[in-house]
């Protein structure tokens, strides 16, 4: 970022990090914090704050809170940084902070008539404009001084304040700094930080243009495509074995899900300037390709911000090798904007070219190119359409795709990290959106943000409060089903029940199983309904899946034969369809399932000791199959457990011996025994870094190695020892 044009380089270079330090120290969202930003060169001091308020106060997600349909009752987006101009004839800071908040309270969010709600959190403020002082009156510089001296009270008492839970940060030139030090020692000791820019001092007579505070929202922007979310992915399920899925299936943006294993996010969204910036290899290849000095105009444009710039020269550079056409197309917008920005044209226009650029990335992202590069530059973009005409028609669908583009960010490595306040920003626009939206003269867009809602919150619920995030989803897809009729579009109809089935799965892990569970077999047997397994083959065998999981699921809980058999008739009709030559890792998670259901319907008490038998032999061929078929993968992921299948499989060839009805001879007997050690010690050099699980697994080892002898006496035991790592026999010698 250059943010003084006309600096040295050492000192561009010195504002640069200085200025990365003081966002990321404002971005970490903790309370009581006490910035001094020094800064003498004003020209400079505006760009930064203004550059800190553009990618602060109402972050790229940060959108509308609206309390109701209304226009009269709405209220505007709630910043995260507030700039405030110090009121020269009372120079009280502390003062200004309380009374905007006074004026502008944060609003209550997430209220039901169940839920009281919770404050959106008190912004930032930050304060410009201390330099005019030096033409006040000596007694209005000395009032300043003592206002920050009174502040101490602030942060070392419990007087009611809403700026007790704020953040400051004053912008001073340097000789302020000194006067604050021996002046207001009381609130220097209370600073946090001291950020100093380098930069020549500005006449005090020159006219300041400063960074105001918003009363409207930053809203965002995108096109009218259809934004579903999902294709096809698979979760895996609370009990190891088993696994279910949902999905869209018409989703523009198709996107695989990798299991469920997200760790907590932090509360910092990293700024696009961070994210992303041109390795020195690509502009060296951008400059031999003659485009080296184009990305320098566009470097040094002074309207745009440079987080935008940053990214689509990053774009320019890594799209010139392949088409030339692709490399310019967003550097004629981008100047193009740059031009009308100078010219001073209306915000319409201005609007409509933000979001030309918008699109062109959009369509980038919808062809396959969903870089993190191209969803920045789309988000970017979009939002500032929208900042300059928040009147759109196309804002329901704008609003949808920018929840849709968050969704996507969250996906996209490597954010996983940030995956919880991305998910939370998607939210904040598709709510907004049905905000805005009449579902009776709106239905499809309705129905459609509603999906994509209950999508995001199966997704947010990944990282906290499962169950009611799950609840939540059931609202929104219920809700899209309202209007989202089968004579519509039988296929989005149906892929919606399947999403609605999911949702119940789920929090039928956490509350009322029967009854959630009976309600996710009625949704996905609805969704099974108008899916044509010739036309749509993989949907369906995904859809029976689900349904054998959840009646797998149900069966812990009431008449287990029965739900076993459902479960093991409709996982056998998924596997016509989920062949090893389709898709092979979806046949192999079936086949898992399958193996499970049988296992369990082997060891049901009233199960007869022939039918046992069969379930058994049937169990260890769904498992091997499963097996198989992830070993042939090379290491591709997986939504089933592959070394609890070992294990698994280990278990039904140990059961099958050492169970009364079992009438092999000793070389049979052997050959199963020797089978399920070889994969508990296949499942036992996989699990070294979990000792839970490496100890039941050993567990296993010992009684496999005791089954050898009781079977088949000692040269039973010594052929299973002659197996075992000689690293283990000490330990499992002095169990034996």
């Amino acid at each position: 970022m250059s943010v003084n044009d006309t600096a040295h380089n050492n000192n561009s270079t010195w504002n640069r990090q200085v200025y990365h330090r003081l966002k990321l120290a404002l971005s970490l969202g903790l309370r009581r914090q006490i910035f001094l930003a020094v800064c003498d060169d004003l020209y400079l001091r505006n760009q930064v704050a203004a550059r800190l308020h553009s990618t602060l106060a109402y972050p790229v997600g940060q959108v509308l809170y609206q309390s109701s349909n209304t226009q009269e009752n709405s209220t505007p987006a709630y910043p995260r940084l507030v700039t405030l101009r110090l009121n020269l004839n009372d120079p009280n800071p502390i003062i200004q902070i309380n009374q905007w908040l006074t004026n502008y309270p944060p609003p209550i969010v997430g209220a039901s008539k169940d839920t009281p709600g919770r404050p959106f959190p008190v912004p930032a403020f930050q304060i410009v404009g201390v330099e005019h002082l030096t033409k006040q009156p000596v007694a209005t510089q000395r009032l300043f001084l003592h206002y920050l001296r009174l502040s101490e009270q602030y942060f070392s008492t419990q007087e009611s304040s809403r700026f007790l839970e704020s953040n400051l940060l004053l912008w001073i030139p340097r000789p302020w700094l000194s006067a604050i030090k021996q002046s207001a020692p009381q609130f220097w000791r209370c600073r946090t930080g001291v950020f100093v820019f380098a930069g020549e001092p500005t006449p005090a007579t020159q006219n300041l243009a400063y960074p105001e505070r918003f009363s409207t929202s930053r809203s965002l922007d995108l096109g009218n495509i259809e934004q579903s979310i999902l294709d096809e992915s698979a979760n895996q399920a609370e009990l190891r074995t088993a696994t279910t899925e949902f999905n869209e299936n018409n989703s523009d943006f198709p996107v695989e899900i990798q299991g469920n294993r997200v760790h907590k996010a932090e509360e910092v969204s990293p700024s696009t300037a961070d994210l992303l910036k041109a390795t020195p290899q690509q502009q060296e290849s951008t400059n031999r390709s003659g485009s080296g000095s184009n990305n320098q105009s566009l470097s040094s444009l002074s309207y745009i911000s440079s987080e935008l710039t940053e990214l689509v020269i990053a774009t320019i550079n890594t799209s010139i090798a392949q088409n030339t056409e692709d490399s310019l197309q967003p550097q004629q917008i981008l100047l193009e904007i740059e031009e009308l920005h100078e010219n001073l044209v209306a915000e319409e226009i201005l609007a409509e070219a933000y979001h030309r650029l918008g699109t062109l990335y959009r369509l980038r992202i919808e062809q396959g190119e969903a870089t993190l590069e191209n969803l920045m530059v789309a988000i970017i973009a979009y939002q500032e359409a929208i900042s300059y005409d928040e009147s759109s028609p196309q804002l329901p669908d704008i609003l949808n795709d920018l929840g849709t583009l968050y969704w996507m960010l969250y996906r996209t490595p490597p954010n996983s990290e940030e995956g919880q306040t991305y998910i939370e920003q998607a939210i904040e626009f598709y709510q907004l959106a049905l905000k805005i939206i009449s579902p009776q003269t709106h239905s499809e867009t309705y129905a459609r943000v509603q999906n994509n809602l209950g999508t995001a919150y199966g997704d947010l619920a990944r990282f906290s409060h499962p169950s009611e995030n799950w609840q939540q989803a059931i609202f929104a897809y219920s809700e899209a089903l309202s209007y989202r009729t089968a004579d519509m579009d039988s296929l989005k109809y149906a892929a919606c029940q399947n999403n609605l089935g999911t949702a119940y799965w789920h929090l039928g892990q956490y509350n009322q199983p029967i009854v959630h569970l009976k309600k996710a077999i009625a949704a996905y047997n609805e969704a099974l309904v108008h899916y044509n397994p010739e036309e749509e083959p993989l949907k369906y065998g995904m859809i029976q899946n689900n349904i054998g999981t959840a009646c797998w699921n149900l069966a812990q809980y009431e008449q287990p034969a029965q739900n076993l058999q459902l479960a093991i008739n409709v996982y056998s009709e998924a596997l016509k369809y989920r062949t090893p030559a389709n898709v092979p890792s979806a046949c192999a998670a079936t086949q898992n399932n399958l193996g499970t259901a049988y296992w369990h319907l082997a060891n049901l008490s009233e199960t007869t000791k022939e039918a046992r038998q069969k379930y058994l032999q049937l169990c260890i061929s769904a498992y091997e199959e499963a097996i198989a078929l992830a070993h042939s993968l090379s290491g591709a992921s997986l939504s089933f457990d592959l070394l609890a299948s070992h294990n698994n499989l280990g278990l039904a060839h140990y059961q099958l011996v050492i169970d009364k009805s079992f009438n092999g001879d000793k070389a049979t007997r052997s050959q199963h025994l020797e089978v399920a050690l070889d994969n508990h010690l296949q499942a036992l050099n996989g699990l070294s870094k979990q000792p839970e699980a490496y100890q039941t697994t050993f567990a296993y080892v010992v009684k496999t190695i005791r089954a050898f002898h009781n079977e088949l006496g000692i040269q039973g035991q010594n052929l299973a020892l002659s197996k075992v790592p000689s690293q283990l026999l000490p330990e499992i010698l002095s169990k034996l």
